[in-house]
């Protein structure tokens, strides 16, 4: 792989391990409706799409329940006070981070949470220039709409610019780019998930990603 100028950074599984925080979001909107509750392990499954997908997963009959748009509310009405609870990152993240901004790498998060809350959680832990999430004027990953977006208020260029990201849904997302990917293996997927599917490369821990920057 080449050396890159330019990261752009899913957030949940790859920077933020925020779990927890969806399941009692997710559970919090089910019990308001009465609906049986998820495990961790099922929540995982279940997220890398947004919200509303998790939602869809999470409630019987997915969109075709009448209570669909209702779990969603629900779910946001939680999250909005919540979303920092058991949010934390993994090891190494956050020293990794600043050690690219030292090199003057470019950084931006993109990610399908919702906008106001991928804003809060750069705040909180990041602080890098650009943090892009689910609005209503950008189609969500894997289309690369929000990656472009990101890419433009950058002014990065296509072929010094890499992905990074945990799930299948990052790998799309980078295709969708046209963009390298690396893909991390302490996320939401494990390996035996991830390795079928051929990404062009894996590493184990964050300091890995160093060695593929300019």
């Amino acid at each position: 792989m080449r050396k890159y100028d330019t990261i752009i950074w899913d957030l949940d599984g790859t920077l933020l391990n925020t779990l927890e925080d969806l399941k009692n979001a997710v559970n919090y909107s089910c019990e308001k409706l009465g609906y049986e509750t998820h495990s961790l392990e099922e929540i995982r499954t279940f997220v890398g799409n947004g919200v509303k997908r998790l939602m869809e997963l999470s409630i019987p009959n997915g969109k075709n329940n009448p209570n669909y748009d209702l779990s969603y509310d629900y779910f946001n009405e939680f999250y909005i006070d919540h979303s920092l609870d058991n949010t934390k990152p993994y090891d190494g993240v956050v020293e990794l981070i600043n050690e690219l901004k030292a090199k003057g790498v470019k950084q931006a998060i993109v990610s399908n949470k919702i906008d106001y809350a991928v804003k809060t959680l750069n705040d909180n832990f990041f602080q890098v220039d650009i943090a892009l999430g689910v609005t209503d004027d950008l189609p969500r990953k894997p289309a690369p709409d929000m990656v472009r977006k990101a890419m433009e208020l950058l002014k990065a260029d296509k072929e010094t610019t890499v992905y990074i990201g945990d799930s299948e849904v990052d790998l799309l997302t980078a295709k969708n780019s046209d963009l390298d990917c690396i893909s991390v293996l302490w996320g939401f997927r494990k390996k035996n998930e991830i390795e079928p599917l051929h990404p062009m490369c894996m590493v184990d821990t964050p300091d890995e990603i160093l060695n593929y920057v300019k």
